[in-house]
């Protein structure tokens, strides 16, 4: 069995590799604490706030249906409103199953529907504009609408990082993870892209951010090497 010292004696390499030997072993890939997927209350909160969502828009869309005039001098007006609300249903839907089912598409979803959202704030408030309605579009925007939609941004956001966390550990990358728009696209390599657009490593450990033991480490001889700390799978 290896021990401390023997991880310790090994090389920045060779570390590398057997994470990726034991990250292949474990299932499911540790995460770090910061993001490990949201727990049972609030997971059963949320996916209120998404059923809730959908029940509330039945209904408002059936309010649009028999109060909105049938057409508007730009035309097509009460088409135009129930067809984009009918849409925004069923990205509600679409994203309440995928969460329920733990899928990936989750994290699509929920930027389909923060687009879709703010779109509905702005065209509400927008077209409102020197109506008896303005005011209340204005309060739906700030209280309902973009709310929703900046909580659903900042859970595919949470999401996506932790998918790129699971792919560092399974490479032998542990680490921070780095802002979203750093983060390379991956797979790329294997469809003769890599010259097109290079895949890096999504959080490289770079000589900067040793400390000042382990910028040691790397002239002294073995079983004196880099103070890193190592964490089983």
């Amino acid at each position: 069995m290896i021990n401390v010292d023997e991880l310790r004696r090994m090389s920045p390499q060779q570390r590398a590799e057997l994470c990726r030997a034991l990250a292949a072993l474990d299932d499911p890939v540790p995460l770090e604490e910061d993001d490990l997927p949201a727990g049972p209350v609030r997971r059963a909160v949320a996916l209120v706030v998404i059923i809730g969502g959908c029940l509330g828009l039945a209904a408002w869309i059936g309010v649009l249906a028999a109060t909105l005039p049938r057409y508007y001098h730009t035309g097509g007006w009460r088409g135009a409103w129930v067809g984009f609300d009918l849409g925004l249903l069923v990205a509600f839907a679409v994203t309440a199953w995928a969460a329920w089912k733990h899928r990936q598409l989750v994290i699509g979803c929920l930027i389909v529907l923060a687009t879709l959202l703010c779109c509905d704030a702005w065209f509400d408030v927008t077209l409102d504009v020197q109506t008896r309605g303005f005011w209340l579009s204005v309060l739906t925007a700030l209280c309902v609408e973009l709310p929703i939609a900046a909580l659903a941004l900042i859970g595919a956001r949470r999401l996506l990082r932790m998918n790129i966390r699971a792919l560092g550990r399974f490479r032998g990358l542990p680490g921070p993870v780095p802002p979203l728009w750093k983060v390379p696209l991956y797979g790329l390599e294997s469809h003769g892209f890599s010259n097109l657009i290079p895949a890096e490593p999504c959080f490289p450990v770079q000589p900067a951010e040793l400390g000042p033991d382990d910028r040691a480490g790397q002239h002294q001889p073995a079983g004196t090497g880099h103070r890193q700390e190592t964490r089983a799978g």
